[in-house]
């Protein structure tokens, strides 16, 4: 895709997204912000759900799928290493506190097996 291709399409998000959090506003409504402790939170819940720790909140139900959540905590992981000497005070105990406590849930629920 050309330079120009994505520079338009990357205004015209911009705009969008503008226009979105102006209407969320003027409606009083909720308008997430992402942020790096939001798509930390997204991942370790879904490893917590993956682990049987959280309800699926599609299907209703507590299931386990280890496979899965070795590989969210996995990711966690290469996060943790990619953003190494970029991240606050805060953002990195936060990333290092629930990287131990998923690791700890998941030997746990190994050790099940």
């Amino acid at each position: 895709m050309g330079e120009e291709i994505r520079k338009k399409v990357d205004e015209q998000w911009k705009a969008t997204a503008e226009k979105e959090k102006k209407e969320a506003h003027d409606k009083h409504e909720a308008f997430h912000e992402p942020n790096f402790r939001l798509f930390l939170s997204s991942l370790s819940m879904q490893a917590m759900i993956a682990l049987g720790r959280l309800e699926n909140p599609v299907s209703g139900k507590t299931e386990k799928n280890l496979e899965q959540a070795r590989f969210l905590v996995d990711t966690i992981g290469v996060l943790k290493e990619k953003t190494k000497g970029n991240l606050n005070q805060e953002e990195e105990k936060l990333l290092d506190d629930s990287l131990f406590s998923l690791r700890m849930m998941y030997v746990e629920e190994k050790d099940k097996h």
